[in-house]
């Protein structure tokens, strides 16, 4: 009640998915794919209406929330909980073999012009406050020619865009992301391609560089998160600002108009006033590229996620929402001063070529954690 936000909930009716399984069980078994550890009031949800109209169903969690809050998942009633990727206790529950490489049930859809695609889970890093390596311990590629006979079923179905939604799409690239743009080419597809996800701009060569611009890469976001040097080193090493200014000089020779790069700054962070946040925003804005705030959300166990029990009890997983931290930690005037300031330097550089699209529900416009 504290929090001068609007609290909304977003998918669809809940009716609807009520009619589903009157309509359609009763169900031996239910996947609840989990999120954003704030949302789990939708999995609680499903939870209910599944037990309600199919009280046989084994179900089981799996996903961010129920590998980062698997205390709390265990408590809305579900019948088993996936942690993290180890699928032996899934195995066990359900007594049969399974194909771990399905691709996702694209044909669900009735019109599809947006796809996602991964070339890879996890990531090296180990930034300080950042759950990926919670949730995949180890960088792992998935199979190429798993991920092409994706990419060939969503140009069936008439996908014109395709976001990555890899935490490090462009690490080891002469193994993942180099031969999968290979064949991109060689197919002469037509198909743009995004990274909502931020890629890291240490990893971004002039050769790679090229590569994506010809490959139709249209909107690139990288991983800046601040101009501190010492911030930068205490949570991680992930990128220098001199690294970020190298990649965009590399983007732009290959092609791209810098009004299509965006460089994530955070905010809210538990050490925010080593962060420079400000300078960093006009850092960013003066090589040209967008600046996208991209707040702060605790996240439980992680180093900067613990560190912010002084101001919120992370024992209740509503209190992880980046808006809502944000604006515990900065307080409002501070937290619209910042949002108001990249507002203004991105409207300097003149409209952002994606809104139309945004708004028409063409891409996606939710960054990654």
């Amino acid at each position: 009640a504290q929090i001068p936000r609007r609290f909304k909930r977003f998918g669809l009716p809940r009716r609807t998915f009520h009619d589903f399984l009157v309509n359609e069980g009763p169900f031996n078994f239910a996947f609840v794919q989990t999120g954003m550890t704030y949302w789990y009031l939708g999995v609680r949800e499903v939870i209910e209406e599944i037990q309600q109209h199919s009280p046989q169903t084994k179900i089981i969690l799996g996903g961010v929330y129920a590998t980062l809050c698997a205390a709390h998942a265990r408590s809305l009633g579900a019948d088993l909980i996936i942690e993290g990727a180890d699928l032996d206790p899934l195995r066990g529950l359900l007594g049969m073999p399974f194909d771990e490489n399905q691709p996702p049930l694209w044909e669900q859809y009735p019109r599809l012009e947006t796809g996602i695609l991964k070339l890879a889970d996890g990531c090296p890093f180990r930034c300080t406050y950042c759950s990926v390596p919670q949730v995949y311990p180890e960088f792992h590629a998935r199979p190429l020619d798993g991920a092409l006979r994706e990419l060939d079923f969503l140009v069936e179905r008439g996908v014109e865009h395709v976001a990555f939604y890899d935490d490090a799409l462009l690490y080891r690239p002469a193994t993942t992301l180099k031969p999968f743009l290979i064949e991109v080419q060689r197919r002469r597809l037509k198909m743009r391609f995004h990274t909502p996800n931020a890629l890291n701009a240490r990893f971004v060569t002039r050769e790679l560089a090229d590569l994506m611009i010809a490959s139709r890469f249209k909107n690139i976001y990288l991983g800046f998160e601040s101009a501190a040097y010492d911030w930068q080193q205490k949570t991680g090493g992930k990128v220098r600002a001199d690294e970020l200014a190298r990649a965009v000089a590399y983007l732009v020779a290959a092609g791209l108009e810098p009004c299509h790069l965006h460089a994530y700054i955070i905010i809210g962070h538990p050490k925010s006033d080593e962060q420079e946040v400000e300078d960093s925003i006009h850092f960013a804005h003066g090589m040209g590229i967008r600046v996208i705030l991209s707040e702060f959300s605790p996240i439980p166990g992680t180093p900067d996620g613990e560190r912010c029990r002084e101001w919120t009890d992370l024992g209740e997983p509503l209190n992880h929402n980046k808006t809502a931290f944000t604006w515990r930690r900065l307080g409002l005037l501070e937290l619209n001063r910042l949002k108001q300031l990249a507002k203004e330097l991105n409207r300097r550089l003149g409209p952002d070529p994606r809104a139309k699209k945004i708004m028409a529900g063409e891409l996606s416009s939710c960054p990654g954690v």
